[in-house]
C-alpha cells in the first residue's frame, strides 16, 4: 500500500498557540469494512496505543486541546476543516482519511458537525481538555503544551511514522 502523508505546518497566532509539529493527514489510509467501520477505526487506534475514543462529527467552532494530541479517523462523509484558527489552512477530510492534530492546534469543521463521522482517540487514552482561544486560557495552555510528550506510537502505523516525524 502506498502511503499518502501530507505534513501541514500551522503557525502560532495571537489567539491559538498551534504547534511546532506539523498536522499529519493520511489520505485514504483506512481499509474500511462494510460493517462496523467505526469499530474498525477504534480497534486500529487501540492496537497502536491510542484510546479514550469517541465516535461523532467534528465541532463547527474553533477549538483545541492543550494537553494531548488527537487522531481522527474518518469512516463516513467528507468536510473541510480549518486548522490554526481564522485565516488558517483548510484541508478536505474524506472517508478513509486519518488526521493527527498536535496539541495546541486549533481546528474547526467549516461545514456542519454531522457532514462527517469519525473516531477520535488520544495517546495512551489520555483525557483531553477543551480550549477555545480565550485570552484567559493562554497561560494554562502554555503550561500544558510544555508538558505534552511526543507519542511513542503512530495511531495508524504503530512504531513507524509519528515518533520519527515529530522528533525534536
Amino acid at each position: 500500500m502506498t502511503i499518502n502523508l501530507q505534513k501541514i505546518h500551522v503557525n502560532a497566532s495571537e489567539t491559538f498557540p498551534n504547534s511546532k509539529f506539523p498536522v499529519l493527514l493520511y489520505k485514504n489510509i483506512l481499509e474500511l469494512p462494510g460493517l462496523f467501520p467505526a469499530k474498525y477505526v477504534s480497534d486500529l487506534f487501540e492496537r497502536n496505543n491510542w484510546s479514550n475514543s469517541w465516535d461523532a462529527g467534528i465541532f463547527d467552532c474553533h477549538h483545541y486541546h492543550s494537553n494531548v494530541h488527537e487522531a481522527m479517523g474518518v469512516y463516513k462523509g467528507s468536510t473541510t476543516v480549518m486548522l490554526g484558527g481564522e485565516g488558517g489552512v483548510e484541508v478536505t477530510l474524506e472517508k478513509g482519511d486519518v488526521l493527527i492534530i498536535p496539541a495546541g492546534v486549533a481546528h474547526k469543521n467549516m461545514g456542519s458537525e454531522h457532514d462527517i463521522s469519525c473516531v477520535g482517540a488520544y495517546p495512551l487514552g489520555q483525557d483531553y481538555d477543551m480550549m477555545y482561544g480565550k485570552p484567559e486560557e493562554r497561560e494554562q495552555a502554555a503550561d500544558n503544551l510544555i508538558k505534552t510528550p511526543i507519542p511513542d506510537t503512530d495511531p495508524v502505523r504503530g512504531g513507524d511514522g509519528l515518533p520519527d516525524i515529530w522528533k525534536d
